[in-house]
Protein backbone atom coordinates (compact mmCIF):
# COMPACT_ATOMS: atom_id res chain seq x y z
CA UNK A 1 0.00 0.00 0.00
CA UNK A 2 0.80 3.43 -0.79
CA UNK A 3 3.03 5.20 1.72
CA UNK A 4 2.97 2.11 4.22
CA UNK A 5 6.95 1.88 4.95
CA UNK A 6 6.94 5.53 5.60
CA UNK A 7 4.15 5.27 8.38
CA UNK A 8 5.59 2.49 10.08
CA UNK A 9 8.96 3.29 9.99
CA UNK A 10 7.43 6.64 11.12
CA UNK A 11 5.95 5.17 14.15
CA UNK A 12 8.44 2.88 15.27
CA UNK A 13 10.85 5.67 15.04
CA UNK A 14 8.48 8.05 17.18
CA UNK A 15 7.59 5.36 19.68
CA UNK A 16 11.50 4.31 20.28
CA UNK A 17 12.67 7.48 20.78
CA UNK A 18 9.94 8.33 22.96
CA UNK A 19 10.17 5.12 25.52
CA UNK A 20 14.58 6.08 25.01
CA UNK A 21 13.85 9.14 26.80
CA UNK A 22 11.40 7.35 29.59
CA UNK A 23 13.86 5.27 29.98
CA UNK A 24 16.40 7.82 30.64
CA UNK A 25 14.57 9.94 32.52
CA UNK A 26 12.81 7.30 34.74
CA UNK A 27 14.39 4.03 34.75
CA UNK A 28 12.70 0.67 36.15
CA UNK A 29 16.10 -1.00 37.01
CA UNK A 30 19.88 0.31 37.33
CA UNK A 31 21.43 -1.29 34.13
CA UNK A 32 23.93 -3.33 34.24
CA UNK A 33 25.79 -3.15 31.53
CA UNK A 34 26.69 0.20 29.19
CA UNK A 35 24.02 1.14 27.47
CA UNK A 36 25.89 2.08 24.33
CA UNK A 37 27.39 -1.31 24.47
CA UNK A 38 24.36 -3.04 24.09
CA UNK A 39 22.79 -0.81 21.72
CA UNK A 40 25.00 -1.35 19.31
CA UNK A 41 24.64 -4.99 19.13
CA UNK A 42 20.69 -4.96 19.92
CA UNK A 43 20.99 -2.50 16.65
CA UNK A 44 23.18 -4.39 14.55
CA UNK A 45 20.93 -7.64 15.16
CA UNK A 46 18.00 -5.90 13.81
CA UNK A 47 20.12 -4.56 10.06
CA UNK A 48 20.63 -8.26 10.09
CA UNK A 49 17.18 -8.69 10.53
CA UNK A 50 16.29 -6.11 8.02
CA UNK A 51 18.47 -7.67 4.99
CA UNK A 52 17.17 -11.06 5.87
CA UNK A 53 13.54 -9.91 5.28
CA UNK A 54 14.43 -8.15 1.95
CA UNK A 55 16.19 -11.30 1.26
CA UNK A 56 12.88 -12.91 2.06
CA UNK A 57 11.17 -10.64 -0.19
CA UNK A 58 13.32 -11.72 -3.45
CA UNK A 59 12.39 -15.12 -2.73
CA UNK A 60 8.55 -14.64 -1.56
CA UNK A 61 7.92 -11.10 -3.02
CA UNK A 62 4.47 -11.09 -0.80
CA UNK A 63 5.34 -11.00 2.65
CA UNK A 64 2.08 -10.25 5.23
CA UNK A 65 0.98 -6.85 4.15
CA UNK A 66 1.36 -8.17 0.34
CA UNK A 67 -0.36 -11.42 0.63
CA UNK A 68 -3.61 -9.65 2.35
CA UNK A 69 -3.61 -8.36 -0.94
CA UNK A 70 -3.52 -10.66 -3.37
CA UNK A 71 -5.75 -13.18 -1.08
CA UNK A 72 -8.46 -10.25 -1.43
CA UNK A 73 -7.07 -10.59 -5.43
CA UNK A 74 -7.98 -13.74 -5.83
CA UNK A 75 -10.67 -14.21 -3.48
CA UNK A 76 -8.59 -16.77 -1.20
CA UNK A 77 -9.36 -16.52 3.10
CA UNK A 78 -11.90 -17.57 5.27
CA UNK A 79 -12.73 -13.30 5.59
CA UNK A 80 -12.90 -13.13 1.86
CA UNK A 81 -15.54 -16.30 1.35
CA UNK A 82 -17.76 -15.07 4.61
CA UNK A 83 -17.91 -11.45 3.16
CA UNK A 84 -18.71 -10.40 6.75
CA UNK A 85 -18.68 -6.64 8.23
CA UNK A 86 -15.37 -5.19 7.74
CA UNK A 87 -15.37 -4.18 11.32
CA UNK A 88 -16.02 -7.52 12.59
CA UNK A 89 -13.38 -8.77 10.00
CA UNK A 90 -10.66 -6.15 11.20
CA UNK A 91 -11.05 -6.91 14.86
CA UNK A 92 -11.28 -11.32 14.44
CA UNK A 93 -8.06 -10.91 12.59
CA UNK A 94 -5.76 -8.53 15.03
CA UNK A 95 -7.24 -11.21 17.62
CA UNK A 96 -6.29 -13.96 15.41
CA UNK A 97 -3.30 -12.84 14.50
CA UNK A 98 -1.98 -11.65 17.94
CA UNK A 99 -3.20 -15.40 19.58
CA UNK A 100 -0.99 -16.94 16.30
CA UNK A 101 2.15 -14.97 17.83
CA UNK A 102 1.56 -16.00 21.21
CA UNK A 103 1.00 -19.40 21.05
CA UNK A 104 4.05 -19.13 18.16
CA UNK A 105 6.08 -17.28 21.25
CA UNK A 106 5.24 -20.32 23.84
CA UNK A 107 6.27 -23.23 20.92
CA UNK A 108 9.38 -21.59 20.37
CA UNK A 109 10.14 -22.16 24.14
CA UNK A 110 8.88 -25.75 24.14
CA UNK A 111 10.83 -27.18 21.18
CA UNK A 112 14.56 -27.43 21.23
CA UNK A 113 15.70 -26.36 18.10
CA UNK A 114 13.49 -23.53 17.97
CA UNK A 115 14.38 -22.10 21.58
CA UNK A 116 18.18 -22.47 20.52
CA UNK A 117 16.91 -19.15 18.55
CA UNK A 118 14.58 -17.96 20.47
CA UNK A 119 17.36 -17.51 23.33
CA UNK A 120 19.21 -15.02 21.15
CA UNK A 121 16.14 -12.86 22.59
CA UNK A 122 16.60 -14.31 26.23
CA UNK A 123 20.17 -13.86 26.22
CA UNK A 124 20.06 -9.88 26.67
CA UNK A 125 21.17 -9.19 30.74
CA UNK A 126 19.36 -5.70 30.60
CA UNK A 127 15.77 -5.31 29.52
CA UNK A 128 15.23 -1.83 27.75
CA UNK A 129 13.61 -0.74 24.32
CA UNK A 130 16.16 -2.59 21.97
CA UNK A 131 15.28 -6.19 23.90
CA UNK A 132 12.05 -5.66 21.78
CA UNK A 133 13.91 -5.69 18.47
CA UNK A 134 16.99 -8.41 19.45
CA UNK A 135 15.59 -11.62 17.54
CA UNK A 136 17.60 -14.17 15.67
CA UNK A 137 17.29 -13.43 12.07
CA UNK A 138 16.36 -16.98 11.35
CA UNK A 139 13.36 -16.82 13.93
CA UNK A 140 12.70 -13.70 12.32
CA UNK A 141 12.30 -15.46 8.84
CA UNK A 142 10.50 -17.92 10.66
CA UNK A 143 7.64 -15.75 12.22
CA UNK A 144 7.22 -14.03 8.75
CA UNK A 145 6.26 -17.01 7.07
CA UNK A 146 3.75 -18.07 9.36
CA UNK A 147 2.39 -14.39 9.11
CA UNK A 148 2.37 -15.17 5.30
CA UNK A 149 0.57 -18.46 5.94
CA UNK A 150 -2.05 -17.00 8.20
CA UNK A 151 -2.81 -13.95 6.14
CA UNK A 152 -3.25 -16.41 3.09
CA UNK A 153 -6.11 -18.83 5.31
CA UNK A 154 -7.48 -15.72 7.50
CA UNK A 155 -7.82 -13.21 3.85
CA UNK A 156 -7.42 -10.27 6.11
CA UNK A 157 -8.18 -6.63 4.70
CA UNK A 158 -4.68 -5.03 4.28
CA UNK A 159 -5.53 -2.35 6.67
CA UNK A 160 -5.04 -4.89 9.38
CA UNK A 161 -2.53 -6.66 8.98
CA UNK A 162 -1.03 -2.82 8.98
CA UNK A 163 -2.52 -2.09 12.14
CA UNK A 164 -1.84 -5.36 13.95
CA UNK A 165 1.78 -5.12 12.44
CA UNK A 166 2.18 -1.58 14.00
CA UNK A 167 0.25 -2.84 17.64
CA UNK A 168 2.99 -5.67 17.73
CA UNK A 169 5.76 -3.62 17.15
CA UNK A 170 4.75 -0.55 19.42
CA UNK A 171 3.42 -3.22 22.23
CA UNK A 172 7.01 -4.86 22.24
CA UNK A 173 8.43 -2.08 22.47
CA UNK A 174 6.79 -0.48 25.39
CA UNK A 175 6.86 -4.08 27.26
CA UNK A 176 10.52 -4.37 27.21
CA UNK A 177 11.17 -1.07 28.12
CA UNK A 178 12.78 -0.07 31.25
CA UNK A 179 10.17 2.52 32.52
CA UNK A 180 8.42 3.17 35.55
CA UNK A 181 5.08 2.84 35.72
CA UNK A 182 2.76 3.59 38.63
CA UNK A 183 1.17 0.54 40.22
CA UNK A 184 -2.09 1.63 39.75
CA UNK A 185 -1.93 2.04 36.09
CA UNK A 186 -0.02 -1.04 35.44
CA UNK A 187 -2.88 -2.65 37.15
CA UNK A 188 -5.68 -1.55 34.96
CA UNK A 189 -3.26 -1.72 31.71
CA UNK A 190 -2.12 -4.86 32.35
CA UNK A 191 -5.69 -6.28 32.13
CA UNK A 192 -5.89 -5.77 28.33
CA UNK A 193 -2.49 -5.14 26.83
CA UNK A 194 1.43 -6.64 28.58
CA UNK A 195 3.32 -4.04 30.55
CA UNK A 196 6.67 -3.71 31.19
CA UNK A 197 6.70 -5.06 34.70
CA UNK A 198 4.61 -8.10 33.40
CA UNK A 199 6.81 -8.89 30.84
CA UNK A 200 9.71 -8.88 32.72
CA UNK A 201 8.87 -11.71 34.87
CA UNK A 202 9.04 -13.44 31.23
CA UNK A 203 12.81 -12.31 31.12
CA UNK A 204 13.83 -13.89 34.31
CA UNK A 205 16.49 -16.43 34.35
CA UNK A 206 14.62 -18.67 36.26
CA UNK A 207 12.70 -21.69 33.92
CA UNK A 208 9.62 -21.43 35.69
CA UNK A 209 9.20 -17.44 35.41
CA UNK A 210 10.77 -17.14 31.70
CA UNK A 211 7.88 -19.97 30.56
CA UNK A 212 5.00 -17.63 31.78
CA UNK A 213 3.73 -14.12 30.40
CA UNK A 214 3.69 -15.05 26.26
CA UNK A 215 1.97 -11.85 25.20
CA UNK A 216 3.71 -8.96 23.42
CA UNK A 217 0.31 -7.43 22.45
CA UNK A 218 -3.08 -8.39 24.27
CA UNK A 219 -2.22 -10.00 28.07
CA UNK A 220 -5.57 -12.08 27.51
CA UNK A 221 -4.33 -14.86 26.37
CA UNK A 222 -1.94 -15.58 29.29
CA UNK A 223 -4.79 -15.16 31.78
CA UNK A 224 -6.97 -17.61 29.76
CA UNK A 225 -4.66 -20.07 29.13
CA UNK A 226 -2.80 -20.31 32.82
CA UNK A 227 0.32 -19.08 31.51
CA UNK A 228 0.00 -15.62 33.98
CA UNK A 229 2.74 -14.87 36.63
CA UNK A 230 2.07 -11.40 37.70
CA UNK A 231 5.33 -10.50 39.73
CA UNK A 232 8.26 -12.29 39.94
CA UNK A 233 9.40 -14.05 43.38
CA UNK A 234 12.44 -12.08 44.05
CA UNK A 235 10.87 -8.54 43.05
CA UNK A 236 11.63 -6.07 40.00
CA UNK A 237 15.22 -5.07 41.53
CA UNK A 238 16.18 -8.16 42.51
CA UNK A 239 15.27 -10.22 40.44
CA UNK A 240 18.08 -11.67 37.33
CA UNK A 241 17.67 -10.84 33.75
CA UNK A 242 18.97 -13.35 30.87
CA UNK A 243 20.17 -16.71 30.98
CA UNK A 244 21.09 -18.46 33.57
CA UNK A 245 24.56 -19.60 32.32
CA UNK A 246 26.05 -16.98 30.43
CA UNK A 247 28.19 -13.83 31.42
CA UNK A 248 28.74 -10.69 29.30
CA UNK A 249 28.85 -12.21 26.11
CA UNK A 250 25.21 -11.22 25.42
CA UNK A 251 26.63 -7.78 24.13
CA UNK A 252 28.58 -9.10 21.37
CA UNK A 253 27.11 -9.27 18.40
CA UNK A 254 29.20 -12.74 17.11
CA UNK A 255 28.27 -14.45 19.89
CA UNK A 256 24.71 -13.08 19.73
CA UNK A 257 24.34 -14.49 16.31
CA UNK A 258 26.37 -17.54 16.61
CA UNK A 259 24.58 -18.31 19.79
CA UNK A 260 21.36 -21.39 18.62
CA UNK A 261 24.77 -23.03 16.39
CA UNK A 262 26.94 -23.55 19.92
CA UNK A 263 27.03 -26.65 22.23
CA UNK A 264 26.43 -25.38 25.79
Amino acid sequence: MENETLIRLSIFLGLFALLAMLEALAPRRVRSQPRSRRWTTNWGITLANTLTLRALAFALPLLAVGAALDAQAQGWGLFNALGWPLWLEFILAVLVLDFAIWLQHLITHKVPLLWRLHQVHHADVDMDVTTAIRFHPVEIALSMLLKIGLVYLLGPAALAVIVFEILLNGTAMFNHANIRLPLWLDAIVRRVLVTPDMHRVHHSVHRSEHDSNYGFALSIWDQMFGTYIPQPKAGHDEMQVGLEWQDDRPSRFGWSISLPFVRK
